[in-house]
């Protein structure tokens, strides 16, 4: 049976990050992702990252070509009413975020630990984790056509939601909390430039859109949409005409058209598991909580489950003491529901819930509000540039 010192499950970014963490601080780690490294790198994710998560990679040594490419934003803009706002973070809050796609992340993340000799093993299936209420929990998995055991001292478990370590903890043990919301997202990836320097968030009767973007030439965009509806129904046109209708008209002149290079529907939801810690498994990212994409706070939290866990390990195996592993699940929930909270509320007044008149009146009154509230823009601007990082 080989033997390491911390199994991570799953190799997204959260998995990753730990794991580079991890070995630049001596700790001995393996990583095993089900899918396959192309697969991986194929995925289309969020790009709005946060000072907090880019300290974070730069405290990874990942800063290189991420300094380089990231585009950082000063401000946000909410469309409405035929207008547009915008939100200047940073007078009203000192920071900024960053525009760096997530599959560059994980690229860079995946680059790293190759040249580090890591040990990341793509195309493990059948995993299964066992033990973990024991002082030496085991893995199973099967990779090359072979099952292989592995023991280790520690669990990752950053599987997303549907991967295998929050569904292997007894329902006994976990409670959980989660809203599905009426609608999903169809987004769009174009090589076309962006029709704002910044994001656009724009609130319509037709629905809510989005306009964002991965770099300088290529634009992310989407539209709210119905669960029920299929890729196939949405066109090119249609959909580059819907989004003209749903944005302020002088974001709408700006918008370039051209063939989608990805497109899907992606349902929304805010889900949350308690706790995070069961014996020496840990829960991290996607498996621990879900928030919808609204606010831009899925892979910026998963960053901060990382940031807590690693600093509770490096303090376990430089001084034996478990202070920061045994305060895991309330640091890290702390934070989470806090972004859940900014989540909810900032998909409340951004998308179309029905056709109640009535609601969309009260989303033009939060909005007009903000609008004329220096207060209420600064704790907007607060939560979408992140909250500071909890500490245990």
């Amino acid at each position: 049976m080989a033997r390491t010192q911390v199994a991570i499950i799953g190799a997204g970014p959260s998995g990753l990050l730990l794991s580079q963490l991890l070995y630049l601080h001596g700790i001995d780690n393996v990583v095993l992702e089900r899918q396959s490294r192309e697969y991986i790198l194929g995925r289309v994710r969020a790009g709005v990252l946060e000072q907090g998560t880019v300290d974070l990679l730069l405290k990874a040594n990942l800063g290189d070509r991420l300094l380089k490419e990231r585009l950082v934003h000063d401000g946000v803009a909410l469309g409405f009413a035929g207008r547009s706002l915008r939100i200047d973070l940073k007078t009203l809050t000192g920071n900024t975020v960053s525009v760096y796609g997530q599959t560059e992340v994980t690229k860079d993340l995946i680059d790293s630990l190759a040249a580090a000799d890591g040990k990341l093993l793509f195309e493990a299936t059948d995993v299964a984790v066992e033990h973990f209420d024991r002082v030496n929990p085991v893995v199973r998995y099967r990779h090359g056509g072979r099952t292989h055991e592995l023991q280790c001292d520690f669990i990752a478990g950053c599987d997303g939601f549907r991967g295998v370590c929050r569904q292997s903890v007894p329902q006994s043990a976990l409670q959980t909390f989660e809203r599905v919301y009426p609608f999903g997202w169809l987004g769009v990836l174009a090589d076309v430039p962006p029709a704002s320097h910044e994001l656009v968030y724009s609130i319509h009767t037709r629905g809510f859109a989005l306009c964002s973007m991965r770099s300088l030439t290529r634009s992310r965009y989407y539209v709210q949409c119905d669960l029920e509806d299929k890729l196939g129904a949405w066109s090119d046109a249609r959909f580059w005409n819907e989004l003209r209708l749903r944005l302020p008209e002088e974001v709408a002149q700006r918008v370039t058209a051209g063939p989608s290079i990805e497109k899907r529907i992606a349902p929304l939801r805010s889900f949350v598991v308690e706790p995070l810690r069961f014996g020496r498994l840990f829960l991290v990212g996607d498996a621990a909580h879900i928030v919808p994409p609204t606010g831009a706070k899925g892979l910026n939290l998963a960053a901060s489950d990382v940031r807590v866990l690693y600093q509770a390990l490096v303090e376990y195996y430089r001084t034996s003491v478990t202070t920061l592993i045994d305060r895991y699940s309330e640091t890290c929930l702390r934070r989470a529901w806090k972004a859940v909270r900014f989540s909810w509320w900032f998909t409340s007044i951004t998308h179309k819930f029905s056709n109640d008149p009535f609601n969309h009146r009260l989303q033009l009154a939060e909005l007009d509000y903000l609008s004329g509230s220096t207060a209420a823009l600064t704790s907007l601007a607060e939560n979408y540039v992140g909250l500071p990082f909890e500490t245990a």
